[in-house]
């Protein structure tokens, strides 16, 4: 199984310009696409499957507690 994130080209453009943003309104420091590419990949390959993974438990939580509560109704 790909573990990878996929992004289309849009939504990758879209966030790595929203990095450069980033850096240039928060650090006043521009950077290049390819270092807001790298910075993303980055993010993506060590960060995001945390994010995901603790998204996946919430969502789990949540379902898990659903189901509890449906015993609550039996006759």
């Amino acid at each position: 199984m790909d573990n990878k994130i996929n992004l289309s080209k849009e939504k990758k453009d879209e966030m790595i310009a929203a990095i450069k943003n980033y850096f240039f309104n928060e650090r006043e420091e521009e950077i290049g696409t390819l270092a807001a590419g790298m910075i993303l990949n980055f993010i993506m390959d060590e960060l995001a499957p945390e994010f995901y993974n603790q998204g996946v438990y919430d969502a789990y939580r949540y379902m898990s507690d659903r189901v509890e509560d449906m015993l609550g109704i039996q006759k």
